[in-house]
């Protein structure tokens, strides 16, 4: 890649890879252990583990370095600095949310909002515009593979598009997500850039561009689509909170393309419209847009002929004018128009669309009121109704009656009803919401003509599927359900082809694999919405309700709870708030729906008057939107439905209504199917935040996005799978360095090379699966992978950097030796230099040596001219080379000019061939197409004549069956018509019979009327069956010709289909192998779904256990409520009873003020009695008249207390009886409380008796001393019966203790006792009242007694009577004070014992909150256990994964001991190296010391050598001179002596010569000698260094590896303890497999039972078939017989002339027929030896049967075994249970131990009343008894609270052996894992015994239907040749007797020919008949 900066566009679209791949990031990863932990405010923060303890790890997060602990399970992997901004997030090693969502925050804070999320593309709304969609990107996109450009929406639809080309498969795209999403955006941007790929105006492109400049070029067709945008915008989309232009509506848009690529039309169609938005919307939201571009758009004049008004006017447009900012409504609406101009609608439709805008929001503006005295609604004001009615033209009075009283038809008769207000309006909002509806409908339709007008045939198609995403809302309602339903079907279809193209990339790789169908797992949750029946889902029970005409919404509820209450997805809601409310468990989460108006959307009802007016509008646009007004939901349509579930109503109506819903579920299978044939490409959008904001993304919103758009649920399927894959040359680049040795040198295949890195890296099976081109890896090994490469990348580089700095420190040490030698031989050659300086003989040899060389001369041109011979010899040979090579070019050329021609034409040749070939081969596709399209053809019409014709068989049987059916209805007719008439004769004998025959005419009559309508039924159905045989055979000639033309065309192509057969044979080869493999895995997809039935009965068993313990905490919660009820209650009564004490002390009080006051009067009295003496003698006759009074009133007081005896003894056999009642039967408790009620009542009465008789005593004193003794002894008497009665009365108690416990029981009760409380509280303010007015009384009285007290003075004897009775009166008082301190003194005794019951019970409601905490706390812990559980549960596999790392890292940690044992093999050997170059070094040192020693010797040597020389010189030079001198003796040999002179001389100079060299040899000796010495040194330093710095090395890396070795200890320990927390959880899981081994062998017998009996019905099934298919077949050649028969009887007749031919014929036939029959008796001849081989084989598979069967009877012992040992432990098990049972009854007796307990208490609490009741009465007797009552009680209560407190011990003590049993169960289900996969194994192979057994019995089977078939044959043969033969003979005879009669005349003889036809036909269908008879035996 270059390194230039990226432009504007692409910053949006590339990631910078600089910032990825650097090294500091990296290595910050690798240092600090990062993870994820969930934050509140941004979902996951980064944080670096620093300390683990147990479940909680200490961490340090990355952002401010605070320090958090988190437990180990919410903690979150983190992928490596090399996934930072992945591209595909499938890609990513740990794939979780923490990781996606961290993912998508990074790319669109970079601006990039496209990701991949394997088949997902996820968008991420910017919320400003991005330029990324201009033409320059749509041409960088345009025909560009995934893989090769960033993530883009356009290169989702390129490579759809390309799809769709290549592989003419149908391409969809569906684009889901929130409201505000960018979901209509992206199918803009994908129809866009389809019209600018797939325009066919590309041949006017040039010319149009000219035209619009910069503007994209599109065709007509492509305007238009593009177009149809903004009018399905205007009319569907509208302003809400989350977005500015949501579409409210699911669209499908479908482009359709021809075989070119070119678009050729399109279609759309859409799905659940929100009418309700044109009625009514939020404050801030809009309704559609078209209203508000219509008022703010239109003109004047249109204004006034659309009615227009005001936004503020309109009631439907609740908020007024809302702006959208930045954008214009009349703008848009110019816009919206112009759209609509191009797409082509008229401007009379358009102005017609529009008043249906503004009828729509006019509708609004009726209103409606109430009438005074009647409930009927009116309309004051009809202005708004006559502008509805004007724009819709019709009648305004027809419109208001028709709305407020409209005709509703009951059963037959038609009545108007009239309209309350509520239903009126409800009328005009249903109304608006359908007269919309239809509109936008009828606007669909017209874009879809418009879109549809081409005559070219699509081939293809690109569908768009634009619809809303899963929704959560506080309010769920159906329109929730709806969309939730599609996207569950849509998630599904996703986790179908996602893991259906997963498993094609491995088969294609041929990775073994077992196909896994996670579409099933959405499949409960879609029947459970969908399901029609056994049990109905939720929309048929909605449907279903619909139907009835008092069903509501919460008998819908009820009726879905009551059928889908046990179902998996369905739940309750915990708090029903109200009885409307359910709850659906979804992929993304729990649903709360709210049922309220379900059945009234789903019906969608009309007024049925008003549509009809419509329909018949003056207006032909309004009559064509309403023209199926028929099937209009009218307000009648209920009563019908009453009346629909009657017999008479059998036939479908045609104006039936269909719901909502069923409209709704038929459009989405619609488009399930059409999205099932399609390839889909799935684009999930999401919305940041809920602010609108750029570069804003909330975390929590993100996250439950994802959820909801199943992105997540795709992470996990993809888990499952191998989903990080790399090609083998780049994992072999990348991952070679981990495996240096193990690929050898040289070339390698890639694969091999893979397979070798993998061996030599020791990696677990299940991580890696190796294909053909690609390897696979599970999630987080290739981190792993990386961290090892990252370690061994550091190791090389670290080496790498010592090599280096070791090779350039030597480089400059060895430059510094150079430097140093060359210093030394520089001043050893100036020293020489300057010694030799002024040396002469120096001088001298300078100057002369230059003369030296003029002697060489000679010798220097000798050696030239040889040199210049040798030159010249070259030049020769170079010369002739030169020519040879010359003549060689030449004639390469000249074959170079050849082969360039020979080239050229051959290229010639190649272009014409390849033209021709790919001529030939677009020839040849086409013709395979046709062909392919002609034979598909041929089939479909072959398949639909063969259907017509079966059918055309059926229906002619069934008229025949018909016929003879009416046949014999005639007959039994005539016979009825004679059995009529004989009864018209008998009539006239029998009158009293009459009656009955008339009815039994009449009957048969109505039977005759029946018969036929059935008759004409028929015959019209006879009628269209022969219209459809003629349509038949039209259609069967226009075939016939299409089949010769396509004959002529195959006579043509027959040579092409010749070579085409060959390649069909190897196809076909090819599809037999297919079909082999297709049925094994069909056999492993029998034995998956049998495994999954097992898992899923397992599931079942679970959730049955599940409910169970949550039924058993609701009950106990239940408890824990009612035991609160209880002691609310309680609380309320001790008020109830604080407050009446309190009353009662107030009315003590009054009464001791009030008898004060009484005694203040009674002495005033006294003092007053001197002035009464005065006037006693005035008024004598009055005091006799009040005497008389006095007398009067004495004889009605006393007749007053004789009746309040009898009521009081009546009173007390009341009790009596009530109380023995109370005995007998214990629930007539209301009776026994009235009975109580009316004692208090008449005590109450006796009390104001006593009261108003002490007031009458002491006003009549004088009078009455003896009355007022009696009074006294009736007094005593009545305390003495009284205190009997109280006697009574606490037998009652006791007895009322045992009846409270019913009361407890009843909770009802309470409430009505607390009323009853409430009602004897204003029974006392009554008495209060009453007592007031009796003191008034008491006044008045007082003053009568003044008066008469004046006349009393003459009566002194009375007064002092009346003193002596006021003294008894004044002890009685004082006796009553006494008796009322005492009183008093108990109360407060009883106040007391009250204070300490209060203390009682606030230590139970301690005891109770102890409890309730403990409860908490015990739920608290239950609950975390469930988490924990289902955490368990979920990452089981997370933990199986890291169990393999684990496994992995020890492996890895023991390469990498493995590699120090090879690194410290490897460093000693180096260091062996080093010692041996060491050794070398000293041992060629020494070798140069030697050679120094020898050249030294030499030297020497030679030295010596040339000092004999020198004295051999001088001797003969001695010798010379003697010579000289002596010239006379050697005169002669003077010539001799010169050639010995110059002999020595030359040999001097060849040692002075040898001597020079031998000194320089000396010197380089001495230097070398010198640099040895130097270098030895320096070598023995740096050597001592370099084992330095090793040692150090050494050292550091026995340090590093003695840390590495901790760690791994470390490591070691924790995954010690990770195995033992494995091995633990082991043994839970062992004890839950031996449960579930016990239900698998349950299931397996069940199982194997069910087995037997399907082989029994199915063996009876097959023989059944066989009967009927023989039954069948005899019945057809009987038909064909007969119709043979038929046809015979005829040409018969035609041939009668021609009997002596047809006689030669016969006997031809009956030659031939013997023939045959001489033919099948060789054949049953070679049948019946077939017959023996099939013995043969019949014995052999009898003998493998029976090797079978004693293989299955080892079998079943082994499976013997392993029941003994599951039923030992399910005898554990069972004890385990009993001992459960046991806790279980000791805590309900607890329990109930409680219970009686609070019965007591409540008990006690009556006690009280009852007690203050007798206080009250001045009972005193029972107040002790009752007191030491309460004191047993108590002593009870403290003994029930040490029984409660040690039964909880009990019960602690039982729930840790509980515990210890659960972990035995866990091991011992650990054990069942074990015999289950035992159990498994043997089913294969029982699996794999039956399979062999089915097809042995299929092949019996084959044999014996084979037989079957023959003996028929034999047996048809047999009786064809009789039956021949019988015609035979016939023929004969008719002959004989026609050649007799011959003679006669020509007339007769033609008759008797005929008679003689006549016999033979009969006699033939006598043979028939016969024929049929035998058949029909047989």
């Amino acid at each position: 890649m270059s390194n230039k900066a990226p432009s504007e566009d692409e910053k949006f679209l590339f990631v910078d890879k600089d910032m990825l791949n650097s090294p500091m990031v990296q290595a910050d990863w690798s240092a600090k252990k990062l993870v994820w932990i969930p934050s509140e405010k941004h979902g996951f923060e980064a944080a670096s583990i620093k300390e683990e303890h147990g479940d909680e790890v200490l961490v340090e997060l990355a952002d401010n370095a605070k320090k958090v602990t988190v437990n180990k399970d919410d903690i979150q992997k983190m992928n490596p600095p090399k996934f930072s901004k992945v591209e595909d997030m499938a890609e990513l090693t740990c794939l979780n949310e923490a990781s996606v969502l961290h993912n998508l925050r990074e790319r669109y804070f970079s601006g990039l909002i496209y990701t991949y999320s394997g088949l997902f593309c996820v968008v991420v709304n910017p919320y400003k515009m991005l330029p990324i969609y201009s033409e320059k990107i749509i041409d960088m996109y345009k025909g560009k593979k995934r893989h090769e450009v960033p993530p883009h929406i356009y290169s989702i639809t390129d490579n759809a598009y390309r799809n769709m080309m290549q592989d003419r498969e149908d391409q969809s795209i569906l684009c889901t997500g929130e409201s505000g999403a960018g979901k209509t955006e992206n199918t803009k941007k994908v129809i866009q850039y389809l019209a600018v790929v797939a325009s066919s105006h590309k041949g006017k492109k040039d010319s149009s561009a000219q035209q619009s400049g910069t503007q994209l070029a599109y065709g007509e067709l492509e305007k238009q689509l593009l177009q149809a945008n903004p009018i399905l915008e205007a009319f569907g989309n509208a302003k809400t909170i989350k977005n500015d232009n949501s579409s409210r509506f699911g669209k499908f848009i479908r482009i359709n393309f021809d075989v070119t690529g070119y678009i050729v039309g399109a279609n759309i169609e859409t799905y659940l419209l929100e009418k309700s938005r044109c009625i009514r919307q939020a404050k801030i939201e809009r309704a559609f847009h078209i209203f508000y571009y219509m008022i703010a758009g239109a003109k004047d004049k249109l204004r006034e002929e659309l009615l227009l008004e005001p936004f503020s006017n309109y009631r439907f447009l609740s908020a007024g004018h809302v702006q959208i900012p930045g954008q214009q409504d009349d703008e848009m609406y110019e816009e919206t128009m112009e759209a609509m101009n191009i797409m082509g609608i008229t401007d009379e439709e358009r102005i017609d669309i529009l008043k249906v805008c503004s009828t729509v929001m006019q509708l609004g503006n009726i209103e409606f009121k109430k009438e005074r005295n009647q409930e009927q609604a009116t309309m004051p004001d009809n202005t708004a109704a006559q502008k509805v009615c004007h724009l819709q033209g019709i009648n305004v009075t027809d419109f208001t009656r028709a709305i407020l009283t409209p005709r509703i038809k009951v059963g037959r008769e038609v009545v108007q009803k009239a309209q309350t207000k509520e239903q009126a309006d409800f009328a005009i909002e249903a109304l608006a919401k359908a007269v919309f509806e239809r509109l936008f409908r009828w606007i669909l339709a017209r874009v879809n003509k418009a879109l549809d007008k081409t005559k070219r045939q699509g081939a293809s198609f690109l569908g768009i599927l634009d619809i809303a995403g899963f929704e959560i809302f506080e309010d769920n309602s159906f329109e929730q359900l709806c969309i939730n339903y599609t996207n569950e079907k849509l998630q599904q279809l996703f986790n179908h082809t996602m893991f259906i193209l997963e498993q094609e990339e491995y088969q294609r790789e041929g990775i073994e694999w077992n196909f896994i169908d996670f579409g099933l797992d959405l499949q409960p949750c879609i029947e459970l919405i969908e399901r029609p029946n056994n049990p109905p889902g939720i929309l048929a029970l909605l449907d279903e309700e619909c139907w009835f005409p008092k069903a509501t919404d919460v008998s819908f509820v009820e009726k879905l709870l009551n059928t889908q209450g046990t179902h998996c997805k369905f739940a309750k809601t915990k708090q029903l708030k109200d009885k409307t409310e359910f709850s659906i468990l979804h992929y993304a989460g729990k649903v709360d729906y709210n049922a309220t108006a379900w059945l009234t959307k789903n019906m969608d009802p009309l007024n049925d008057n008003v549509t009809a007016l419509l329909s018949n509008s003056s207006s032909s646009f309004v009559q064509d939107l309403w023209k199926d007004s028929d099937r209009v939901v009218g307000l009648d349509t209920l009563a019908k439905m009453s009346d629909s579930s009657m017999p008479s109503s059998s036939k479908t109506k045609k104006g039936m209504f269909r719901t909502v819903g069923q409209l709704y579920k038929e459009s989405l299978a619609k488009l399930m199917t059409t999205l099932h044939n399609t390839q889909p490409n799935f684009v999930r959008c999401i919305i940041p935040n809920h602010e609108k904001r750029a570069g804003k993304l909330d975390a929590h919103l993100v996250l439950e996005q994802l959820r909801c758009n199943g992105v997540l649920e795709g992470i996990r399927i993809c888990r499952q799978g191998f989903p990080n894959r790399i090609v083998f040359q780049e994992f072999r680049q990348r991952y070679e360095v981990l495996a240096a040795n193990a690929i050898p040198k040289g070339f390698m295949d890639g694969k091999q090379a893979c397979c070798l890195m993998i061996k030599h890296l020791d990696l677990d099976p299940n991580l890696y699966r190796i294909g053909q081109s690609k390897i696979f890896f599970r999630t987080g090994v290739l981190a792993q992978l990386e961290e090892e490469r990252d370690l061994k990348i550091t190791v090389i580089i670290i080496a790498f950097q010592a090599q280096v700095r070791g090779y350039l420190a030597r480089k400059a040490f060895s430059k510094r030796q150079q430097q140093l030698t060359a210093m030394k031989v520089i001043q050893r050659n100036c020293a020489a230099y300057l010694k030799l300086r002024n040396w002469q003989w120096w001088r001298l040899f300078t100057k002369v040596k230059p003369l030296l060389q003029v002697t060489r001369q000679e010798e220097e041109m000798s050696l030239k001219e040889e040199e210049l011979q040798k030159s010249k010899e070259i030049a020769v040979k170079f010369e002739s080379e030169l020519k040879e090579i010359a003549l060689k070019h030449t004639s390469v050329l000249e074959e170079r000019n050849a082969l360039q021609e020979q080239l050229q034409a051959e290229t010639e040749l190649y272009a014409e061939a390849e033209e021709m070939r790919v001529r030939l081969a677009a020839k040849k596709q086409e013709l395979e197409e046709i062909l392919h399209e002609m034979e598909a053809r041929l089939d479909e019409e072959e398949e639909r004549a063969q259907s017509l014709l079966v059918d055309k068989k059926k229906m002619q049987q069934q008229m025949q069956e018909l016929e003879e059916h009416l046949e014999e209805e005639e007959d039994a007719r005539q016979k009825l018509q004679l059995e009529k008439v004989t009864c018209e004769g008998k009539i006239k004998k029998l009158e009293d019979d009459v009656l009955v025959m008339e009815d039994q005419n009449n009957k048969l009559l109505k039977e005759r009327k029946q018969m036929e309508e059935r008759i004409a039924d028929y015959s019209t159905n006879l009628a269209e069956e022969e219209e459809k045989s003629k349509n038949l055979t039209k259609l069967k000639n226009k075939h016939e010709s299409m089949i010769s033309e396509l004959e002529v065309r195959l006579k043509k192509e027959e040579k092409g289909r010749q070579e085409l057969d060959k390649a069909k044979r190897k196809l076909e080869a090819e599809s037999n192998d297919l079909q082999e493999q297709i049925a094994d895995l069909q056999a492993q997809i029998a034995d998956l779904k049998a495994q999954l039935a097992k898992k899923e009965e397992e599931l079942q068993n679970a959730l049955a256990r599940l409910e169970d313990e949550t039924a058993q905490k609701n009950n106990a919660l239940k408890k824990i409520r009612e035991l609160e009820g209880h002691i609310s209650d309680l609380q309320e009564d001790l008020d109830s009873e604080r407050a009446a004490r309190n009353k009662a002390e107030k009315i003590k009080r009054d009464l001791g003020e009030e008898l004060e006051a009484l005694k203040s009067e009674l002495e005033d009295t006294l003092d007053t009695t001197a002035t009464q003496q005065e006037l006693r003698a005035k008024r004598e006759q009055e005091v006799t008249l009040l005497k008389r009074a006095m007398d009067d009133e004495n004889r009605t007081h006393e007749a007053q207390v004789h009746e309040m005896r009898q009521k009081h003894t009546q009173a007390v056999e009341e009790l009596t009886e009530q109380l023995e009642q109370s005995k007998r039967v214990k629930s007539n408790l209301e009776k026994a409380k009235q009975a109580l009620e009316k004692e208090t009542s008449e005590l109450t009465m006796e009390v104001r008796s006593l009261v108003q008789a002490k007031q009458d005593g002491e006003h009549k004193r004088k009078k009455l001393e003896g009355q007022v003794n009696d009074l006294q002894s009736r007094l005593n008497d009545s305390d003495k019966q009284k205190a009997e009665l109280g006697e009574r009365c606490s037998k009652i108690t006791v007895e009322l203790e045992s009846v409270t416990n019913l009361l407890n029981e009843a909770e009802g009760k309470n409430i009505k006792l607390s009323k009853d409380v409430s009602s004897l509280s204003s029974q006392l303010q009554d008495t209060q009242e009453l007592l007031a007015e009796e003191t008034r009384q008491k006044l008045q009285f007082s003053t009568k007694l003044r008066q008469a007290e004046d006349d009393k003075n003459s009566l002194q004897e009375q007064l002092e009577e009346e003193m002596e009775a006021k003294r008894n009166v004044e002890r009685h008082v004082s006796t009553l004070n006494i008796q009322l301190s005492d009183a008093k003194k108990k109360l407060d005794e009883m106040s007391g014992n009250i204070e300490l019951l209060e203390e009682g019970k606030k230590r139970l409601q301690r005891d109770l909150e102890a409890a309730n905490t403990q409860f908490e706390e015990k739920a608290s812990a239950y609950d975390k256990l469930e988490k924990t559980k289902n955490r368990l549960q979920q990452e089981l596999e997370d933990t199986l994964m890291d169990l393999d790392n684990q496994r992995q890292i020890v492996s890895n940690l023991e390469k990498k001991q493995k590699k120090f044992d090879q690194m410290l093999a490897e460093e000693k050997s180096i260091s062996s190296k080093y010692a041996d170059e060491r050794d070398r070094a000293e041992a060629e040192a020494r070798e140069k010391e030697t050679k120094a020693l020898s050249l030294g010797r030499a030297l020497e040597e030679a030295q010596d050598a040339r000092e004999e020389l020198e004295r051999a010189n001088k001797a003969l030079r001695l010798e010379m001179e003697d010579l000289i001198s002596s010239k006379d003796d050697v005169g002669k040999n003077v010539h001799e002596l010169e050639k010995s002179k110059r002999g020595l001389e030359a040999q001097v100079d060849e040692m002075k010569t040898q001597l020079e060299e031998l000194e320089d040899e000396l010197q380089a000796a001495e230097d070398a000698k010198l640099r040895l010495e130097v270098n030895m040194q320096a070598l023995k330093a740096q050597f001592e260094r370099d084992l330095q710095g090793r040692d150090e090395m050494g050292e550091e890396k026995k340090r590093q590896l003695i840390k590495q070795v901790r760690e791994l200890e470390t490591e070691l320990e924790d995954e010690r303890k990770q195995r033992t927390v494995a091995a633990a959880a082991k043994k839970k899981l062992e004890g839950d497999m031996k449960d579930l081994e016990g239900q698998i062998d349950t299931a397996n017998k069940g199982r194997e039972e069910a087995i037997k009996q399907l082989r029994k019905l199915q063996a009876q099934m097959k023989d059944f078939q066989r009967e009927l298919e023989d039954a069948r077949a005899a019945r057809e050649e009987v038909l064909t017989t007969a119709k043979e028969s038929e046809r015979k009887a005829k040409s018969l007749e035609a041939e009668l002339m021609q009997l002596q031919e047809d006689l030669a014929a016969a006997e031809r036939a009956r030659k031939q027929a013997e023939a045959e029959r001489d033919e099948l008796s060789d054949e049953l001849a070679s049948n019946s030896s077939g017959k023996s081989a099939l013995a043969d084989e019949k014995r052999r598979l009898e003998a493998k049967i029976s090797q079978l069967e004693e293989e299955l009877e080892e079998e079943q012992g082994n499976m013997e075994l392993i029941n003994d040992r599951l039923r030992k432990s399910t005898q554990q098990v069972d004890q385990l249970t009993n001992e459960l049972q046991t806790e279980r009854t000791t805590a309900q007796k607890n329990e109930s131990a409680r219970q009686q307990m609070e019965r007591q208490n409540k008990e006690l609490k009556a006690k009280l009343q009852e007690m203050e009741n007798q206080v009250k009465s001045k009972f005193k007797s029972s107040i002790t008894a009752l007191e030491a009552k309460v004191a047993q009680l108590e002593e009870q209560l403290e003994q029930e609270n040490r029984d409660k407190q040690t039964s909880a011990k009990n019960i602690r003590q039982k729930d840790k052996k509980l515990k210890d049993l659960m972990m035995q169960v866990e091991d011992e289900r650990k054990q069942g894992e074990q015999y289950k996969d035992q159990a498994e194994k043997a089913n294969t192979r029982m699996k794999q015994l039956k399979r062999q057994l089915e097809e042995s019995e299929e092949e019996s089977q084959r044999a014996t239907a084979a037989r079957r078939k023959l003996q028929r044959e034999l047996d048809e043969a047999t009786e064809a040749n009789d039956a021949m033969s019988r015609e035979v003979n016939s023929l004969k005879s008719k002959l004989r007797r026609g050649n007799e009669s011959s003679f006669a005349s020509a007339p007769r003889r033609t008759g008797g020919g005929r008679r003689v036809v006549e016999d033979a036909s009969e006699e033939e269908g006598d043979s028939q008949n016969d024929f049929n008879g035998t058949r029909s035996m047989d």
